[in-house]
């Protein structure tokens, strides 16, 4: 079976932002980013069936998920934006890396096939802040001879909701664009200059699955599922790549984790010939204090698991799962930091 049948047979359908694995006491709720969803989803249908327990996630946005786990309305929960170490001790939260995977420029463009658009991240500003407003520009002909590109508007998609995807994309344009970086700059949220607005990763997927013309941006397992056609992108060193698990992993391969307050590590715009430039991480959120220990030991029993079981899982749907090394760091924060209101060790 290919690893798209995989991602589909996976996933079900991309609109479905909620999954409820079970009901029963034993279950952990979680909120946030919509770039994991796919994988939290699969392994928590694989953990449900191994131990019984189930894992509900909200797929809301990494903006919702720091709410809801400040407002402790879940039991973890999901930004791939990463707080700060002030942030974090200014609300009394651990954070944690889970899981790796890359975002991607989608198109939908009759009569051009699927990979067959070369795009910058400069060129990818300009979009975006609505200078460049046909296919047939003269600047995204040059760095696509032989394509046939439509006199067609752009239609723009983005993100309507606060959104990790939308920190990654955006920081990524910060890097490699001075004019984005004044006007628009960084963040979960934006002040956009154009376009239509997608609630979640699905959304956007839906939004430009249905507009001739469109370009959005969503996580890669996305694009696969709905079919979008993605393009390829110029990285820092200034190579033609595709995105995969194997650009993804590239891009990883520098990291230093412990470099880092709550090894919030930004992966977009990293060198290596073979580095997809908008790679990112997604994070776990959870309070250093917990109230309820038992649900809390839950929660890293279920991420423990998934380190340990879900890597497959990860590479059907092209994520990249942690190293085991960054795991083993991440263990290490769980016993030294996860607590009781005694001060016990909740791991």
């Amino acid at each position: 079976m290919f690893k798209s049948e995989l991602a589909a047979k996976a996933l079900g359908l991309a609109a479905a932002a909620v999954f409820s694995i079970s009901a029963h006491a034993a279950d952990i709720t979680g909120a946030g980013a919509s770039f994991p969803y796919p994988i939290y989803a699969k392994w928590a249908d694989a953990y449900k069936k191994v131990t019984g327990n189930g894992m509900n996630y909200q797929s809301i946005g990494s903006g919702g998920g720091i709410k809801q786990i400040t407002a402790r309305t879940v039991d973890f929960g999901a930004s791939d934006a990463p707080m700060s170490g002030d942030a974090l001790e200014k609300n009394g939260l651990v954070q944690f890396p889970a899981i790796m995977g890359g975002v991607v420029p989608v198109y939908n463009l009759k009569g051009v096939k699927p990979g067959e658009i070369r795009l910058t991240g400069a060129l990818v500003a300009e979009i975006y802040l609505h200078k460049v407003k046909t296919w047939n520009d003269p600047a995204i002909a040059k760095l696509n001879p032989g394509v046939k590109l439509p006199a067609q508007a752009i239609s723009v998609v983005h993100r309507s909701d606060g959104s990790g995807t939308t920190f990654l994309f955006t920081d990524y344009l910060s890097k490699v664009s001075p004019e984005w970086k004044s006007a628009i700059g960084t963040g979960t949220a934006v002040k956009w200059p154009t376009g239509v607005g997608g609630k979640g990763n699905e959304g956007v997927a839906n939004y430009v699955g249905r507009i001739d013309g469109a370009i959005g941006y969503v996580e890669y397992a996305y694009a696969k599922q709905n079919k979008l056609s993605h393009a390829l992108m110029t990285n820092r060193d200034g190579q033609v790549v595709a995105p995969s698990d194997e650009s993804f992993k590239a891009a990883a391969a520098g990291a230093d984790w412990a470099s880092v307050p709550g090894m919030g590590v930004i992966l977009t715009d990293q060198p290596g010939k073979a580095s997809w430039p908008i790679t990112g991480a997604s994070f776990i959120l959870m309070h250093k204090v917990q109230q309820k220990p038992e649900v809390a030991r839950e929660v890293l029993k279920f991420f423990d698991w998934s380190f340990q079981n879900g890597a497959k899982m990860a590479d059907e749907l092209d994520y990249v799962p942690m190293p085991d090394a960054v795991v083993n760091q991440i263990r290490a924060v769980w016993k030294s930091q996860i607590r009781d209101a005694s001060g016990k060790p909740v791991y």
